[in-house]
């Protein structure tokens, strides 16, 4: 499963999710302990808008994590068009190479590992956002498939670096999003 073919339908899911957020449950409570619907919408639209900065290996520029996007009118729709302008900056082959940086690291990190980051970052913290505010997920299959071969080589690292919880047991023949889920360390029975 090819993770670069399936950015842009996991970006439009996870568009798709925030658009279908009612502005009354930006205080709900999500799956991420210590963070609510707000917050969890405020870390996707930075780290999304940076994951196109991340593809086109530009600097880093524009607000940092303590910034209240949901406080500025339209910020669904303009996440919406952030998803895609970054899902189509990974569809550039350039974007794939080399070595590159979420943060402004110089170092950077391999610029796959980033892209997985960017494309898990719809798939999980759009399922976040989805049962916090009592939606279906609505994923396509090929983008739950293409999260689990992402997140199975890089889970660990993950949890080391604090970006998972510890990962929640999930029988084997459960539905593969579930199984995703409990390796992100997310409980997929969560209810807010």
């Amino acid at each position: 499963m090819d993770v670069r073919s399936r950015m842009r339908p996991a970006a439009d899911a996870a568009a798709r999710i925030v658009l279908e957020i009612p502005h009354h449950r930006l205080d709900a409570p999500t799956p991420c302990p210590g963070w609510d619907v707000r917050a969890l919408v405020d870390h996707l639209i930075l780290w999304n808008a940076r994951g196109e900065t991340a593809a086109r290996k530009e600097p880093v520029t524009g607000p940092g994590e303590d910034h209240d996007f949901t406080a500025e009118p339209g910020w669904a729709e303009r996440f919406a068009e952030q998803a895609r302008r970054t899902a189509d900056a990974w569809s550039d082959p350039a974007a794939w190479e080399g070595s590159t940086s979420l943060t402004g690291n110089k170092e950077g990190m391999p610029a796959e590992f980033i892209a997985g980051i960017v494309f898990g970052e719809c798939v999980v913290h759009g399922w976040d956002l989805a049962v916090a505010t009592g939606r279906e997920p609505g994923f396509p299959p090929e983008v739950v498939e293409a999260a689990w071969e992402q997140l199975v080589p890089t889970a660990e690292i993950s949890r080391k670096y604090g970006a998972f919880g510890p990962e929640v047991a999930v029988p084997e023949d459960a539905p593969l999003l579930d199984r995703v889920l409990g390796l992100a360390g997310r409980d997929p029975h969560w209810k807010p």
